[in-house]
């Protein structure tokens, strides 16, 4: 893995059974608006986010609290010139028990400091993991993208500069 890949780890007291879950559940910690499958080695879905964000999954590995990994098929970015960007990316998710708590280690592999949408990305990568994904685990209660409203500080930039 090279060093410049998207990386953050979050620490949970839940077990892996319920992280892997809760990965899973990509509606509950991404976008409500989360089109397809996302439990299943194969599995397509398409995430969009108003005309700004859209992107196509495909779930390449799935080891049961273990690991999930997605593969980005295709995706669009309204805000950047190189149209290429994330295309042929993998994400992972790498669950393991480390001193009593559950460690997901989060990685976008190919995302790095060179892309246009990097900063963008980092920022809104970090809010899903950290606050969505961590408070679903946590709570049950993620605070995904809701139906035609912007989710992050960087989002809310992007939507206000459209107007």
């Amino acid at each position: 893995m090279s060093t410049s890949d998207f990386t953050t780890t979050l620490l949970v007291d839940q077990t892996p059974e319920v992280v892997f879950k809760a990965i899973n559940n990509v509606r509950g910690w991404w976008s409500e608006e989360i089109e397809g499958d996302t439990e299943k080695l194969n599995d397509e879905f398409n995430y969009h986010f108003e005309d700004i964000h859209s992107c196509k999954m495909k779930l390449i590995e799935v080891i049961p609290n273990q690991k999930v990994v997605w593969l980005v098929l295709e995706n669009y970015f309204k805000f950047t010139t190189d149209k290429t960007e994330w295309i042929g990316n993998k994400i992972s998710f790498e669950i393991s028990v480390k001193d009593s708590k559950t460690q997901i280690v989060f990685t976008h592999h190919g995302l790095v400091p060179a892309y246009e949408c990097y900063n963008i990305c980092h920022d809104a990568w970090t809010s899903y993991i950290q606050n969505s994904l961590g408070s679903l685990i946590s709570t049950g209660e993620g605070q995904p993208n809701r139906a035609g409203k912007p989710r992050t500080a960087d989002e809310e930039r992007l939507m206000s500069e459209e107007k």
